[in-house]
């Protein structure tokens, strides 16, 4: 009896929290994946991936994303069958109902969470983030949307797992070779190459690493009058006559993850989003400056991210070939010992300029997407202590970029131009093999026989 009186007392309580409205949430707001990518950004920061591995993890959740929204937006293309080894996602049960934003959010986060270390950073936002999305929905449908979710991440995450990169992290460590020209770890931590069988990578849309090599760097000769003495002694007086608007520059895009501090006995290090992390910046002020939508946006991302991936393959197999010298060293050696170049030089090998070729390939991903003369005031770097730049293009952007490169004084001349040529070639050659928005058409290819810099 008591147990009756118990439920005619509660059960009006119940049917009462049953009706109550749902709170109002637009799921066709960019603003979704905007925030869910800026905790990813954070993350990759924290964590302190390098700028390869970050492009791979920014890719791959923006590829889930993509591929999980697709179901209710048919302007749009799926990516399997024109990315090397994505096979068909799973499709949703045409007897369920489902959000689909719903579902993108939760593949994204979730190939995004897989591919970090600090997955408690992740949980948390996912925990607020998904309280929202049920309190918005009917319980069914969101079960639904994070069980479809949940498959899509799932098969993009067991595709990934058979790109090498499990594999490359068992490889040996690169071998310097003690022989003149040939690169040598670098102040102040003479910390080993890093990723030097990057170029084993599987690619997303370009056929192979190697299929857009540069241009050989200019052979090394410390003779004086020799073409790279000169490359040498431009980077050596560029850098010793820097005027406040080159210096701005090169700090503006300087994007090193790492950057350690010496004081005395004391060291400490400066984290901040890698070169691939600043383009991705870019591309959310691109889309909300465009008003994009959630599908819109999102599109936006993975198209980036794949340019950004298909270039550091690109770029990591010429370093490590063509394994040239630092400024920094030779400059040491022949020149000034005491000289130290404005930014700290990456412990990688020079030539080509990573921002230069994965500059140049986002910029033509972006002007694919969003169109030639692009006018954007970047304020990506002021979180990091920095003042916004203006451009009046995405190309112009990444050639501000490859230069700055020169004024920080890590790269030669020739490993920023030629590094925008193949970068171009890279972003051509993604944009011509890869359909996202069904009617778009091309944008106006970005390839130049000759980039002339100007400093």
């Amino acid at each position: 009896m008591k147990t009756i009186k118990y439920l005619l007392l509660v059960l009006p309580f119940i049917w009462m929290a049953s009706c109550q409205p749902k709170v109002e949430m637009d799921f066709e707001d960019g603003e979704l994946i905007h925030g869910a990518m800026q905790k990813l950004t954070d993350i990759i920061v924290y964590d302190i991936f390098s700028p390869p591995v970050a492009s791979r993890i920014y890719s791959y959740a923006s590829i889930a994303g993509y591929e999980a929204m697709l179901p209710s937006n048919p302007a749009y293309q799926t990516l399997a069958g024109q990315i090397k080894g994505l096979e068909t996602v799973p499709q949703p049960e045409a007897e369920k109902q489902y959000n689909h934003a719903v579902a993108g959010i939760h593949a994204f986060l979730t190939v995004g969470r897989a591919m970090i270390f600090s997955e408690d950073k992740m949980e948390a936002y996912q925990q607020q983030l998904y309280g929202q999305f049920e309190n918005a929905l009917d319980s069914d449908v969101y079960e639904n949307s994070m069980a479809y979710g949940q498959q899509v991440a799932d098969h993009i995450l067991a595709w990934a797992d058979k790109d090498m990169y499990k594999q490359t992290r068992t490889f040996p460590k690169f071998t310097v070779k003690n022989e003149p020209g040939r690169w040598q770890p670098t102040p102040p931590d003479y910390m080993d190459g890093i990723e030097p069988h990057w170029r084993e990578i599987r690619p997303l849309v370009i056929d192979s690493a190697g299929q857009f090599p540069p241009e050989p760097p200019t052979p090394f000769s410390i003779d004086e009058g020799s073409q790279f003495y000169e490359e040498m002694m431009e980077v050596y007086e560029t850098g010793n006559n820097l005027n406040d608007e080159q210096e701005e520059i090169a700090k503006f895009w300087d994007c090193n993850p790492y950057v350690s501090h010496h004081q005395g006995h004391v060291m400490f290090a400066t984290k901040k989003i890698t070169p691939g992390g600043h383009w991705i910046g870019i591309t959310a002020i691109a889309s909300r400056q465009s008003e994009a939508s959630l599908m819109q946006a999102t599109e936006a991302y993975a198209f980036t991210s794949i340019a950004l991936m298909d270039a550091f393959i690109s770029c990591w197999d010429e370093k490590y070939r063509s394994n040239l010298i630092r400024p920094e060293t030779v400059i040491n050696q022949y020149v000034d010992p005491d000289w130290t170049p404005l930014l700290q030089t990456p412990p990688f090998p020079e030539y080509t300029s990573g921002h230069s070729v994965i500059s140049a390939s986002a910029a033509v991903a972006l002007t694919h997407v969003y169109g030639e003369n692009f006018a954007f005031l970047d304020t990506t770097e002021v979180m990091y202590g920095l003042p916004p730049r203006e451009f009046s293009s995405f190309k112009q952007a990444s050639e501000e970029a490859a230069i700055s490169r020169l004024y920080g004084g890590i790269h030669y001349m020739p490993a920023c131009s030629v590094g925008v040529i193949q970068g171009r070639k890279v972003g051509n050659f993604v944009v011509e093999n890869l359909t996202t928005l069904k009617d778009r058409p091309r944008a106006t290819a970005m390839i130049e026989e000759e980039v002339v810099l100007e400093k």
